[in-house]
């Protein structure tokens, strides 16, 4: 196979690679005359740099983050900066700021765009492919490999997820003189554009990403990658659950030894024990893993303070509830009410005794600590891997407890999701309603109305060429009753059909299953199911998905078990 060709020494990812460098995004093209801003009610010419900053803003008027205070101060203290002193001195207050007409003019080019002819939009695709084509791929040690985002970012604002102490704040433009480019020395070494020159040109054999530079709102480190359909990216994916797999063979053992040393005599023993245990039950993240620059104030599992948890030693019928509520990592709020171990519950009251709420709730334990720990219990384990064994390993048994065979395809489908959610749920994967989601419901609601009025009427069909039969028993009429029936099954099934779509779209409202299904559930898993089951694999994965694990397709039978 494909994935399991030879290996290379070790650190040593590739021999040759050549490439065109990022293609840049295009440079900002200013408004037309007839679309002004206006401040105070009255209009303003703004400067180049200026009113670039202000389309951001104006593009984003009907979105939610705009009515965020923390996202409006951003913005206004960012765009401010960039300002000329004369605009400086007449725009202060962003109050009186009016971007609507902008609001409008994009609105607008957006509709036109989607109103275009098909030979339009034919023309744009070949645009596009050629850029594809010329950047979008490199040479591999001898193999044409696909690259995964070869666009830098294009400049506007940082949004961030849940709530971002950050969000609203200016991402820059990436120019040719911020990026690192990587490739072999005996290649053809990539040309800036026109004008410009590389920050730096490096050769480095043991990383596989062919350029990078540093964002300026995070100060981390992006990346130009190999697509994930690429065969260095599946060996990666494929190396990752594998070593997931090798932890079902020894996580017996490391839940038999963090329940002895929850009674150990060394505090710093209990409190390691403890916070595996939330990290094997609740996929908690190890903590400690900030980006440099980050200011919001997230925490994982090791850095949790005594005013993220709340002990109750009974709570809706249940005993030693353990009630988390912290904002984990991206500032996603982390909430749920958990039955514990009576044993974890008593050391958790020991770790919480004569302390304030902003103490360390695992004063004794650093995440390096317990990174060397899980290391010793089998080569390459994290608290990751303890997230992708435990994901992997309850979509499995979800699929095998909920799964019906006699279903029909749109009911094992609910399955799948149900199974996906209870695992996004596990890791606690969500997102923000999406705003379409009243509007979509609405419009499916109408489906299933129409399609009920059709099944009544078809019913209704029945009885009538039913009673006719009766009175005539002739061959004509018994065909008629035949042929109703049929058409009433299949209006059945069709409204059956929706019921589930509704049902799934309801329950899904509220849940990111694309992060879970991406990062953390094996693959295979799904492949052998849709296998198993006569479920095409496109109903699960995407075409770019599909390329991704095109390593997994390969290779699961039916009979995979992770």
């Amino acid at each position: 196979s494909r994935w399991e060709e030879e290996k290379k020494e070790d650190g040593v990812k590739w021999m040759q690679l050549e490439h065109r460098g990022p293609y840049f995004v295009p440079l900002y093209e200013p408004l037309p005359e007839d679309v002004q801003f206006y401040y105070d009610g009255k209009p303003l010419k703004l400067s180049l740099a200026t009113e670039e900053i202000a389309t951001f803003y104006a593009k984003m008027l009907d979105h939610e983050y705009t009515t965020k205070e923390i996202f409006q101060n951003n913005f206004f203290h960012d765009w401010r900066k960039e300002m000329t002193s004369e605009e400086q001195e007449i725009i202060k207050d962003l109050d009186k700021c009016d971007f609507r007409e902008i609001h409008k003019y994009f609105v607008d080019k957006n509709e036109a765009r989607k109103a275009l002819s098909k030979e339009e939009k034919q023309k744009l695709k070949e645009e596009a492919d050629k850029i594809q084509e010329e950047y979008g791929y490199c040479i591999l040690d001898g193999h044409r490999e696909k690259i995964g985002n070869f666009k830098t970012e294009p400049p506007g604002l940082f949004r961030g997820r849940g709530e971002h102490p950050k969000m609203g704040m200016l991402k820059k433009r990436i120019m040719p003189e911020d990026v690192i480019i990587n490739c072999s020395r005996d290649s053809k070494i990539p040309e800036p554009p026109e004008g410009h020159k590389w920050k730096e040109v490096r050769f480095d054999n043991t990383v596989t990403w062919l350029a990078s530079w540093t964002e300026n709102i995070q100060n981390t480190l992006k990346y130009i990658m190999l697509n994930p359909s690429s065969k260095l990216k599946g060996e990666k994916d494929w190396e990752k659950y594998e070593v997931a797999r090798r932890l079902k063979g020894v996580v017996h053992t490391i839940r038999a030894q963090y329940r002895k040393d929850w009674k150990s005599k060394e505090m710093k023993k209990r409190q390691r024990a403890v916070a595996l245990y939330f990290i094997d039950k609740l996929a908690l993240r190890a903590g400690n893993e900030k980006e440099e620059g980050e200011t919001a104030d997230t925490v994982g599992c090791c850095s949790l303070r005594v005013e993220h948890i709340q002990l109750h030693p009974q709570l809706d019928g249940q005993q030693h509830v353990v009630e988390f509520d912290f904002l984990g990592k991206d500032s996603i709020r982390y909430y749920n009410k958990v039955s514990v171990e009576k044993p974890v519950f008593k050391n958790l009251q020991l770790f919480m005794r004569n302390k304030d709420p902003t103490d360390d709730l695992f004063d004794q334990l650093t995440t390096n600590f317990l990174n060397k720990h899980l290391q010793h219990l089998m080569d390459g384990l994290t608290a990751k891997v303890f997230r992708t064994y435990n994901a992997s390993i309850t979509l499995q048994e979800q699929l095998k407890a909920l799964t019906n065979p006699e279903d029909n395809v749109a009911g094992k489908l609910l399955s799948y999701n149900r199974a996906n959610r209870a695992v996004a749920i596990l890791c606690n994967h969500q997102r923000s309603i999406p705003k379409t989601f009243a509007r979509s419901m609405q419009v499916l609601q109408e489906k299933i109305n129409a399609k009920k009025k059709q099944v009544e009427e078809a019913q209704e069909e029945v009885k009538k060429a039913e009673d006719e039969f009766k009175d005539t028993k002739d061959a004509k009429a018994e065909a008629n009753v035949e042929k109703k029936k049929k058409l009433l099954k299949r209006l059945e099934e069709q409204l059956a059909k929706l019921n589930v779509q509704a049902m799934d779209k309801e329950e899904n409202k509220q849940i990111a299953l694309g992060t879970s299904k991406l990062n953390y559930l094996d693959p295979r898993i799904s492949v052998a199911w849709c296998k198993k089951f006569g479920i095409p694999i496109e109903k699960i994965y995407n075409k770019t998905q599909r390329e991704k694990f095109a390593w997994a397709i390969d290779m699961a039978g039916e009979d995979f078990e992770f």
